[in-house]
């Protein structure tokens, strides 16, 4: 209950653009994001207060209920943005910007951008203004992840221009048939660099 009074029943975020869908993210990335808020590598005081006293255990079982959630996505926002930017975002988002060494945001969130389980997260259905406040977050220094931090290295390398480019385009695109995660039985097989988020399989 304390969960779905900012992010919405069953998690299914918002309508204010700032809280996200929490809703059918993958269980390891929803820990992830618990025990960052927890351990300060995320600030945003309520998370922080709800979270600070919790143990792992408990922050696990509120990933995996929320995990197995799946109420309707929203319908995607309508903007009034230049085609330019829009192109601009889909190529990013597509294919990436190897003159900057920005890889394509589909070689990591999956091809359909619905995420890979149990780490990586869609980032279709957020609405624009999160996708914004996470990427400046990134660049800023305010968000943070296990290290090697992929996307903050990534973010640092965004203008503004690409930022509002990329949150465009992801926001204004409509959810597949079947929104869920996709599963990889190596999740650093296929990935372009190095994240501390997504651990080595057997790894100890």
């Amino acid at each position: 209950m304390a969960c779905t009074s900012c992010h919405g029943k069953q998690g299914r975020a918002a309508n204010d653009g700032y809280y996200p869908r929490i809703a059918g993210k993958p269980e390891g990335y929803l820990f992830n994001q618990l025990k960052n808020f927890k351990d300060g590598k995320r600030t945003y005081p309520v998370m922080t207060y709800m979270v600070g006293n919790m143990s792992d255990a408990y922050l696990q079982e509120i990933a995996t209920f929320f995990s197995d959630q799946h109420p309707p996505y929203p319908a995607p926002q309508q903007l009034d943005i230049p085609a330019a930017s829009i192109e601009r975002g889909r190529q990013l988002v597509q294919h990436g910007d190897t003159q900057k060494k920005i890889p394509a945001c589909v070689s990591c969130h999956g091809e359909k951008m619905i995420g890979v389980a149990p780490f990586i997260p869609g980032l279709l259905g957020l609405p624009r203004d999160y996708i914004n406040g996470q990427l400046g977050a990134w660049q800023t220094g305010s968000r943070h992840a296990q290290a090697p931090d992929c996307m903050e290295q990534i973010a640092q390398k965004l203008s503004p221009q690409d930022v509002s480019a990329v949150s465009a385009w992801l926001a204004s695109q409509a959810l597949p048939a079947d929104p869920l995660p996709i599963a990889a039985k190596d999740m650093t097989a296929s990935l372009p660099m190095r994240c501390g988020s997504v651990p080595l399989m057997g790894a100890k």
